[in-house]
């Protein structure tokens, strides 16, 4: 085959585009950070690429799902803790009340302050989180007590007051966030009012003193039951919190790891590129003093 000057020019200048295109290729990888600039780089890495940025965007809902179950559980928690305080205190009262010693008058007195407390463990039933009744099931935008009397709301029901609020913390794993404090607040409400009936009407001093057992001479529950009832409805939220911390630390682990992962696939490998570009640019200039030998000397580098 005859080889013309024609093409050996030809080929130079084709070797020497391609070897720009590699120059160009290492020094954008160094510049980036990446060694994949667009998908036609290489296709494989940019699809795994794309996967691990979904995974690391599910993470970061799941996070702020999380910050959203701990909300609401540690409001739950705290508000349980402040009914468990007042009902303490509602005991201490019934006992001094119950002594033989105390006048009417003093009964009275006795009477007013838990009167009170009666109407902080309402405004504690309203609790909310945000906007979010966290004691009224579903109906988050309904108050338990209206006015300081139990609310009559004709949207609320009895299904929808005891229904689980779950939030996803997981793949495929949901969390109930709030706590049913229906029938709670209702025993605490009933038994508060049958202890003010109690005082106001001159009950004797076992009949106050019935009113710390199990359930009253009514057959209502009594403050024993009413403070097991609140232990374990916050034995319940301690449990999950629990959970919810343990779901946060998997997640902080998965998020290193995906980020990891992420890295490793298309993050530039800076000391091997250099050097790949270092070699790149020798071949190149060898290139270029080959093709100065190879391309002859024309009419016009005489006339110069």
């Amino acid at each position: 085959m005859r080889v013309t000057q024609s093409m050996l020019s030809s080929n130079m200048l084709r070797n020497l585009e391609k070897s720009y295109g590699k120059m160009s290729k290492y020094q954008e990888q160094l510049q980036s950070g990446k060694k994949v600039n667009r998908p036609s780089d290489d296709p494989v890495t940019a699809v795994k690429g794309m996967g691990y940025r979904v995974d690391l965007d599910k993470n970061a809902q799941f996070q702020r799902n999380i910050g959203e179950a701990n909300s609401w559980l540690d409001s739950t928690d705290e508000a349980l803790g402040q009914v468990g305080e007042a009902l303490k205190r509602v005991k201490e009262l019934i006992i001094q009340a119950a002594n033989d010693t105390n006048t009417p008058e003093d009964r009275q007195k006795i009477n007013a302050e838990i009167t009170q407390i009666k109407e902080q463990l309402k405004d504690i039933g309203n609790s909310k989180v945000g906007e979010n009744y966290i004691f009224s099931g579903t109906h988050t935008n309904q108050p338990l007590y209206k006015d300081g009397l139990p609310n009559n709301d004709a949207t609320l029901t009895a299904k929808g007051l005891g229904e689980k609020i779950e939030i996803n913390v997981f793949d495929g794993i949901d969390m109930q966030i709030n706590t049913s404090g229906k029938d709670l607040f209702e025993d605490i409400d009933g038994f508060m009012t049958e202890l003010d009936d109690l005082l106001q009407n001159g009950a004797t001093s076992e009949e106050i003193s019935s009113a710390l057992g199990l359930t009253t001479d009514k057959g209502i529950p009594g403050l024993d039951a009413i403070y097991e009832d609140t232990l374990t409805l916050r034995a319940d939220v301690g449990a999950r919190q629990n959970r919810v911390e343990m779901m946060e630390n998997r997640l902080a682990l998965q998020e290193v790891n995906v980020t990891k992962q992420k890295s490793l696939n298309e993050d530039t490998d800076f000391p091997k590129t250099i050097t790949e570009m270092i070699t790149q640019e020798s071949l190149h200039q060898a290139s270029l003093s080959v093709g100065a030998k190879v391309i002859q000397t024309t009419l016009v580098d005489f006339i110069r």
